[in-house]
C-alpha cells in the first residue's frame, strides 16, 4: 500500500519535473522575407498557453515559459500568417514573413499593444488598401484630416484636424523618419510643415495619433501628430511616368545601389528621384507648377547589435497663382469665370535640403539606444494679394514673405524592457535640441512681384528648443497602462532690422529680443482588454504649441507657451472576424490661442483667447471577402471661443463634420483600385458665422492593371466635375474700380475633373 503511493508521488514528481525543465524562455526576431527589415508589432500567439506578445521597433520579441511540444503562430497585418514549432535548442529565433493580401481576420485586438492601437491598425490597412497619388494623399490617410491648397500647389497644404483649422501645422506634429517637417516661426505661418520634398513611393509606412497624450512629441501636438517612415531597403527597382490634363507629367525612379550580397552582410542603399510639372488647372494665369526631387538612403549593420541609416534629400519648386478670389468678382465682371486672377504677379520659390543620420544600438540586458542628427537649409519666396486695393489703392496690397533658414537637431532615447513574470514593464527616457536660425525673414509691400516698396518686417529669428522626457508602460494581465512626463524649454530671440520709417519697427523699439520659457507636460493612458474583440482606452495628457518668435518678442513674452489640455474615451472592437471599429469621445481646452497679422494691411498681434473642442470620431473598416474592403469616417467637432459672447464664438473655417470612405478591390488577375469620396460640412468663416466657408462632396476613382514586371492605370480626381471651393478665407478687400472695402469670403476653386494615366514598370 504505502510502496504503491510511494511510488504514485515519485511519478507525479518526475512528471512534474520533466515539464518543468522542458520550459524554456525564446526570443528573436521577426523580419520581412525579401528585404530582411524588422517587423514592428508582429502578433506572436503561442497555442499552448493563448500567451502572446508583440514585435517591437526593432522587430524583437521575447517568450517565457514555452514547453517543448508548443507551437507559436506568428502574424503581421499585410504578411501572411506562418507556424512554428518550439525548438529549445534554438533560443534565438529568425522568423521571416512574407508580404500578403490584408486580411482583417488575423487583425487581433491586443492586450499588448501599446496605446497607438488604433492608429497602427488604421494606417497599415488604409495604406495597403487607398491608392497614394500624391504627397498630400499621404496627409488625407489620417483618418479626420483634411487640407486645401490654395496658392498655386508648392505652398504647405492647409490642415484640419479635430475642429482645427491648423493653419499650414500650427496645431499637427509632422515628421519625416523622425526629421521635423514643421518650421517654426515660419514667414508665412506658425509651424509651417511642407512635406513636398516627399516622394510619396518612398514610403513604408506612417504613424498617427490625435491629442496631445504622446510623451515623445512636443511642438505643435495638440491637435496631434503624423510621422511618416521611408522605406529602407528596397525590393525592387521602378521607373513611372504619368501624364494626365492640364499638361501634367510626372517620372519617379526608385533604384537600388548595391547588391544582393550587400544585402545579405546587412547593406543597403536605393536612391529615389521625382520630376513634376503642371498647370494646376483650367487657370487663366497658368501656374507653371514644376518641383524636383532627389532622395538617398544608406543602411549598415555596425558590428552585431547597431545599425546605422542615413539619408539625404532635396526640393526645389517653383509656381505661379491665381490666388484667392472675392466671390463678387465674377458676378460683378471682374474675372469670367472662378478660375480668373486679380493679380497675375502671385506665386512662388521654395527649396529644402535636409540630411538625417541615425545610429540604433542593442545594448546588454535588455537596452536600446537611438541616436539622431539632422540638418535641413530652407529656402522660401512667396509673392500673395488677398485685399487688392484695400491698404494701398494706388500701388495695391501685393505682398511678399520671405526666408533663409538653417536647422540643426540631435535627439537621444533609451529604451528598456523589463519582464515579470505576468507582466512588461517598458522605461524610455529622451532628450533633445533644436535650433532654427533665419537669415533673414522678412515681409515686404511688392509691387508686380519683384520690387519692394518698403518693408512691413524685417529681422532675424533664432529659436532653440531644449526637451527631455521619460514615458513608462505596464503590460501586466488585460490592463496596459502608460505614465509619461515631457519638460520642453524654448529661447526665442528677434532682431528687428526694420528701417525705422516702417510703421510696424515701432513695436520692436526698447523691447528684450530675447525671451524665454519651459513648460512640463503630463500624459496617461490607460487600456484595457476586455477580450481578442473589445479593448477600451481612456487618455489624459497636457501639450501645447509654441509661438511665433515675433510674436513672443512683440507681447513682451505674455502667455509664450499656452497650455493645451485633452482627454479621450475610446473603444477598439471586432464585432465580426472581418469588422474592425474605432470609437473616440474627445475633449481639448486651449489656455489660448494667439492670431497674428503677418499679411500687409494688418500688422496687429493679440491673443485670440481661449478655446475648447469637443466630438466624437469614428473609423470603420470592413472586408467583405478577400478581394473587396471598404473604409468609413465620421469625425464631428464642437470648436469655440470660450471668453466670447454666444453668437460671437465660432472659430473661423474650423470644420464641424467632415468624412471620408472608399470601397477597394483587388482581384487576383492583377485588377485593382477604388472609389472613394471626401465630405466637408459648411462651417462658419468669421466669428459671428454671419460669412459661410461652404462645404463640398468629391469622389475619386482610380483603375490599375498590377503584374510582377509592371503596372499601368488611370487615376480620377473629381469624377463628376462638380464646382467646389478648396480654400476659403474671410477679408475685407477693395477691387480696382470700388469706393469702399467689402468684407466677405475669398475663394480658391477647386480642381475640376481631372484624369491622369500611369506606367510603372518594375525591375
Amino acid at each position: 500500500m504505502y510502496k504503491a503511493i510511494l511510488i504514485t508521488i515519485v511519478l507525479i514528481v518526475q512528471l512534474s519535473y520533466s515539464k518543468i525543465v522542458a520550459q524554456t524562455n525564446i526570443k528573436g526576431i521577426v523580419i520581412d522575407n525579401l528585404t530582411g527589415e524588422p517587423l514592428e508589432l508582429a502578433g506572436i500567439k503561442n497555442a499552448g498557453t493563448l500567451k502572446n506578445t508583440l514585435t517591437d521597433r526593432e522587430g524583437n520579441f521575447a517568450l517565457k515559459n514555452i514547453l517543448q511540444e508548443d507551437s507559436l503562430t506568428i502574424s503581421c497585418t499585410g504578411y501572411k500568417t506562418k507556424k512554428i514549432k518550439v525548438d529549445s535548442s534554438k533560443n534565438n529565433l529568425i522568423i521571416k514573413l512574407e508580404k500578403g493580401r490584408i486580411d482583417l481576420r488575423e487583425v487581433i485586438i491586443n492586450s499588448h499593444y501599446n496605446n497607438l492601437t488604433a492608429s497602427h491598425t488604421l494606417s497599415r490597412i488604409d495604406l495597403d488598401m487607398q491608392p497614394v497619388k500624391s504627397a498630400q494623399d499621404l496627409l488625407r490617410l489620417v483618418p479626420g484630416l483634411f487640407i486645401a491648397q490654395h496658392q498655386g500647389g508648392g505652398k504647405a497644404e492647409q490642415i484640419f484636424l479635430r475642429g482645427f483649422d491648423a493653419d499650414h501645422g500650427t496645431d499637427v506634429n509632422v515628421s519625416v523618419d523622425g526629421l521635423p517637417v514643421n518650421l517654426v516661426s515660419q514667414a508665412h505661418g506658425q509651424g509651417y510643415a511642407d512635406l513636398h520634398f516627399v516622394i510619396p513611393e518612398t514610403i513604408a509606412g506612417y504613424d498617427f495619433g490625435k491629442g496631445p497624450y504622446y510623451s515623445g512629441k512636443g511642438d505643435f501636438c495638440t491637435a496631434g501628430y503624423v510621422a511618416y517612415n521611408t522605406i529602407n531597403v528596397l525590393d525592387k527597382n521602378m521607373v513611372k511616368i504619368e501624364a494626365g490634363q492640364f499638361n501634367t507629367i510626372r517620372g519617379v525612379a526608385l533604384l537600388n545601389l548595391l547588391s544582393d550580397n550587400a544585402k545579405n552582410k546587412g547593406q543597403s542603399a536605393y536612391i529615389a528621384g521625382e520630376t513634376l510639372y503642371t498647370n494646376g488647372g483650367p487657370f487663366d494665369v497658368p501656374e507653371h507648377f514644376n518641383r524636383y526631387n532627389i532622395f538617398g538612403k544608406f543602411n549598415t549593420n555596425i558590428g552585431a547589435d547597431s545599425k546605422l541609416t542615413l539619408s539625404l534629400s532635396s526640393l526645389s519648386s517653383g509656381w505661379r497663382a491665381a490666388g484667392e478670389i472675392p466671390n463678387r468678382a465674377q458676378a460683378e465682371g471682374y474675372i469670367k469665370d472662378p478660375f480668373g486672377s486679380i493679380d497675375s504677379s502671385q506665386g512662388g520659390y521654395t527649396s529644402r535640403v535636409n540630411a538625417n543620420i541615425k545610429l540604433t544600438s542593442k545594448l546588454k540586458n535588455d537596452f536600446t539606444w537611438e541616436n539622431q542628427a539632422y540638418y535641413s537649409h530652407c529656402y522660401f519666396n512667396l509673392i500673395s494679394n488677398f485685399t487688392f486695393y484695400y491698404a494701398d489703392p494706388v500701388n495695391g496690397d501685393e505682398f511678399g514673405q520671405h526666408e533663409e533658414r538653417e536647422i540643426y537637431g540631435y535627439k537621444s532615447t533609451l529604451t528598456h524592457q523589463d519582464y515579470f513574470r505576468n507582466a512588461t514593464l517598458t522605461s524610455t527616457a529622451g532628450v533633445g535640441i533644436r535650433y532654427d536660425y533665419t537669415h533673414p525673414s522678412w515681409l515686404a509691400h511688392t509691387l508686380n512681384g519683384d520690387s519692394i516698396l518698403n518693408f512691413i518686417q524685417l529681422g532675424n529669428v533664432k529659436e532653440a528648443n531644449a526637451n527631455a522626457f521619460i514615458d513608462e508602460t505596464l503590460e501586466t494581465g488585460k490592463w496596459l497602462f502608460n505614465v509619461g512626463l515631457r519638460f520642453d524649454y524654448f529661447n526665442f530671440y528677434y532682431l528687428s532690422t526694420a528701417p525705422a520709417s516702417d510703421t510696424v519697427a515701432v513695436i520692436y523699439n526698447e523691447v528684450n529680443p530675447s525671451q524665454d520659457k519651459s513648460i512640463i507636460s503630463p500624459k496617461i493612458n490607460i487600456q484595457y482588454t476586455l477580450n481578442p474583440k473589445i479593448q477600451f482606452y481612456a487618455k489624459l495628457g497636457k501639450g501645447f504649441h509654441s509661438n511665433d518668435t515675433r510674436v513672443v518678442i512683440a507681447n513682451l513674452g505674455y502667455q509664450i507657451l499656452p497650455a493645451a489640455y485633452g482627454a479621450d474615451l475610446g473603444i477598439n472592437w471586432k464585432p465580426l472576424p472581418r469588422l474592425f471599429i474605432n470609437t473616440a469621445l474627445w475633449y481639448l481646452y486651449l489656455q489660448q490661442e494667439f492670431t497674428y497679422g503677418a499679411d500687409f494691411g494688418d500688422e496687429s498681434v493679440e491673443p485670440g483667447g481661449k478655446t475648447e473642442r469637443k466630438g466624437i470620431d469614428i473609423s470603420v473598416r470592413y472586408q467583405m471577402n478577400n478581394w473587396l474592403s471598404a473604409n468609413l469616417n465620421v469625425d464631428l467637432a464642437d470648436p469655440k471661443f470660450i471668453d466670447s459672447a454666444g453668437g460671437h464664438n465660432y472659430l473661423p473655417l474650423a470644420p464641424t463634420l467632415t468624412s471620408t470612405a472608399g470601397l477597394y478591390y483587388r482581384f487576383k488577375n492583377g485588377f485593382n483600385g477604388g472609389i472613394s469620396y471626401r465630405y466637408l460640412h459648411n462651417r462658419a468663416a468669421n466669428s459671428d458665422y454671419s460669412l459661410t466657408a461652404y462645404g463640398y462632396f468629391i469622389t475619386d476613382l482610380t483603375i490599375n492593371y498590377t503584374t510582377k514586371k509592371y503596372e499601368i492605370g488611370i487615376a480620377i480626381e473629381n469624377l463628376f466635375n462638380q464646382k467646389w471651393n478648396e480654400a476659403q478665407f474671410e477679408y475685407k478687400s477693395r477691387l480696382k474700380y470700388e469706393t469702399t472695402a467689402v468684407d466677405e469670403v475669398s475663394n480658391t476653386p477647386g480642381v475640376p475633373f481631372f484624369a491622369k494615366l500611369k506606367l510603372s514598370i518594375f525591375f
